[in-house]
């Protein structure tokens, strides 16, 4: 079975492709953005992945969205995602750290005291977002400065050193899904028109840039970035998301990214043919794929080095076991996503 197979992407060498997506699980503690023991377990549980991407975790106070959402952006929360890493490591995995600035998409009711809301332009978003105290429109952002933009670079290539120093073993770029990047990739919410918009070469800049940030670190082969072109998600618009996301991956394909994870969505268009024709590297593809889905992936195209699952890692923490057995996988319960607790996270049993 090709998904057992070990694989290597940049400086990650892995034991197979069965990779576990990044998802909001929204069980941090809400006090201070911190990673908690239960995300160790969590994760832990999770370790036979070839490749654990955590959830998005914001870079900055700034830059959080939603809550119960975890950050690396200071000392203690550098301190507890070292205690998750090492959970990992312990169990034979690795893990790399997602990291997500959500930029508009987000409400003053789920930041700290005095955390801003910022954007390309000072265009909100439509449509609401999960607080405690219940559904609230998203927020009306400020339009970056160009001081904002190079601390916000520098917040990113901040978080990587964090996660390096608390022992992950790379990095993701979150691009897509509406959040900061995507905004300003986009023409709906990038109404600049100074040297990060207006043109598609200026609207690429914050995110080439972040990207070589990160790169900057450690090496481009120690970070990986996820994009899904032509996602609607978080009200985002952009009149040709093919033609961005062909000039995005053609100007970053020379910075030798350890993986591009790319998320099908057939409804737009064929995502992964776009990522082939202008990314050379290494492949993660990703939504709903089955076992045997995955198989074939793996199987017609060389450039496929591994797929990524979602939900079917939550409800099943022994997934690649599952897979090797030829075992049924159960089933998620969807009221406990997103809830504080032990309750749909945690307590998923292995396999008999």
């Amino acid at each position: 079975m090709q998904l057992l197979t070990p694989i290597t992407l940049g400086a990650l060498s892995l034991k197979n492709r069965v990779v576990m997506a990044p998802m909001t699980r929204s069980r941090a503690d809400e006090q201070g953005d911190m990673p908690n023991a239960l995300m160790r377990e969590y994760y832990r549980q999770r370790a036979t992945a070839g490749l654990i991407i955590t959830e998005g975790s914001h870079p900055s106070a700034d830059g959080k969205g939603y809550c119960r959402t975890p950050g690396l952006y200071n000392d203690a929360q550098q301190g507890a995602w070292a205690e998750i890493c090492k959970a990992v490591h312990d169990e034979g995995g690795k893990i790399v750290l997602q990291l997500m600035h959500c930029g508009r998409v987000a409400h003053a009711a789920n930041k700290a005291p005095g955390a801003r809301t910022v954007a390309p332009s000072a265009v909100a978003a439509r449509g609401q977002i999960y607080t405690e105290t219940g559904m609230q429109n998203f927020a009306q952002p400020e339009a970056m400065s160009p001081a904002d933009i190079r601390q916000t670079i520098a917040d990113y290539a901040a978080a990587t050193r964090r996660a390096y120093a608390a022992g992950f073993d790379g990095v993701e770029l979150h691009c897509t899904s509406g959040y900061l990047p995507a905004q300003f990739l986009s023409t709906g919410s990038n109404l600049r028109e100074d040297d990060y918009g207006g043109s598609l070469s200026k609207r690429l800049r914050f995110v080439l840039e972040v990207l070589e940030a990160m790169a900057a670190v450690d090496g481009a082969g120690r970070v990986g970035m996820r994009i899904c072109p032509g996602n609607p998600f978080n009200d985002l618009h952009d009149d040709d998301h093919r033609e961005t996301f062909a000039a995005l991956l053609e100007a970053a394909n020379p910075l030798g990214l350890a993986y591009l994870h790319v998320i099908r969505m057939p409804k737009v268009g064929d995502n992964i043919a776009l990522a082939k024709r202008h990314f050379s590297g290494p492949l993660i593809v990703n939504d709903s794929y089955s076992r045997e889905e995955a198989e074939l992936a793996l199987a017609a195209d060389p450039q496929i080095a591994a797929v990524s699952f979602g939900r079917a890692f939550i409800a099943n923490p022994d997934l690649p076991r599952r897979f090797a057995e030829g075992l049924a996988l159960a089933e998620i319960d969807p009221s406990s996503l997103y809830t504080a607790g032990a309750k749909g996270y945690t307590d998923y049993p292995p396999a008999g």
